[in-house]
């Protein structure tokens, strides 16, 4: 799978950007907040309709503009694949598979995407929040039913919450809702569960060949692995926080609430690993979620690197590079060309960008 040419239009600070995809190996370079991040950003969306920057789909509109659209041009098992997406400021969004319009379910089937940005760094030490974030965005690109029972269960606990926001509140209608989650959390859990042991045992691997001496381990918040335990377990938090729940007014048991512990020699990562630590760690988890969806789907995902190449040592940086598969399209932004060994850029297409407008290194305007 690889993409061939992007094209953009008012999408946040590109007003009308088309790039060429000749080389498996593509290299944005510009200084910050010229739109480096705006490019991978939206190939990443196409790949999920969804980006981490931000919730709101209008933020993507230029300002002063009415809508913004991305197009690609994609070739997947030998055959060419055009999506096409287009959103205005009435919220009307549109998809299209080969200029046919389609679903956003089979839409977000085509394009799978691995992105590792800076953001990615700060996993560890951010919130439980981020840590989920990431998981449902790596386990999304696996199994595309995910999406709709994070959508089912999100739309369930709102209902929750908005019951317990009543000045009295109908404990019979609680107790369903509390029913309804329990089965939709279950499968939420046992996904993530099923996911993070899967990447665990590639990343374990990584991070022992990159750190030579230190061990890596994950822990997911609920401690059954099994649906119907998992049940079980949920149920018997909800009745112990039965309470608790009416007091603050809001759903506090379920996936929503769940975290990932991560260890370095059995010692909690995120309070006292070093600053390298924690970037040998995350680098082997991208790296495994990389193998992952290439192992699952049969498609090596498209690799988006974002200015994340300054943030790793020489060792880290290396290691990386020489780790990414020949089959795999990466799309790497960074400041400029220093970080790269000439060997490396010999076979790599370089674009320029300044304030949202692409050049070739060699100075062409395209």
């Amino acid at each position: 799978m690889r993409i061939l040419k992007l094209s953009l239009k008012d999408y946040r600070n590109c007003t009308d950007i088309t790039l060429d995809f000749e080389r498996l190996k593509t290299l944005i370079i510009g200084k910050n907040a010229q739109g480096k991040t705006n490019i991978l950003e939206s190939i990443y969306f196409l790949s999920g309709l969804k980006t981490p920057r931000t919730s709101a789909v209008s933020d993507l509109i230029q300002f002063g503009k009415d809508r913004f659209e991305i197009s690609a041009l994609l070739e997947k098992n030998s055959t060419d694949i055009e999506l096409d997406f287009s959103y205005n400021t009435e919220k009307k969004r549109e998809t299209k598979i080969n200029k046919v319009k389609s679903n956003t379910k089979d839409f977000k089937l085509v394009l799978k995407t691995v992105l590792f940005s800076t953001k990615d760094l700060l996993l560890l030490r951010g919130t439980p929040q981020d840590r989920r974030d990431w998981l449902d965005r790596a386990i999304s690109q696996i199994y595309p039913a995910y999406d709709e029972r994070l959508s089912k269960y999100d739309k369930i606990r709102i209902q929750k919450n908005n019951l317990l926001k009543n000045e009295v509140v109908d404990e019979a209608l609680y107790d369903i809702y509390n029913e309804q989650l329990v089965i939709c959390g279950a499968n939420i859990i046992f996904l993530r569960k099923k996911f993070l042991k899967e990447i665990e045992k590639i990343a374990c691997e990584k991070h022992r060949i990159i750190s030579e001496t230190e061990s890596f381990s994950l822990n997911y918040t609920c401690p059954e692995d099994e649906i119907e335990a998992i049940s079980s377990y949920l149920k018997l938090e909800l009745a112990e926080r039965r309470r608790e729940e009416f007091a603050r007014r809001q759903a506090c048991v379920g996936p929503h609430r769940d975290d990932i512990e991560f260890k370095i020699n059995g010692i909690d990562a995120s309070k006292f690993a070093s600053q390298g630590q924690q970037r040998t760690l995350v680098l082997a988890l991208k790296l495994s979620e990389l193998e992952i969806i290439k192992e699952k789907t049969g498609f090596s995902p498209v690799l988006l690197l974002d200015d994340v190449l300054a943030e790793l040592d020489e060792v880290r940086q290396n290691y990386l590079l020489k780790s990414i598969g020949e089959d795999t399209q990466t799309i790497i932004t960074s400041v400029d060309t220093l970080l790269f060994e000439r060997e490396f850029l010999n076979d790599v297409k370089i674009y320029n960008i300044e304030n949202g407008g692409i050049k070739t290194a060699e100075g062409a305007v395209i």
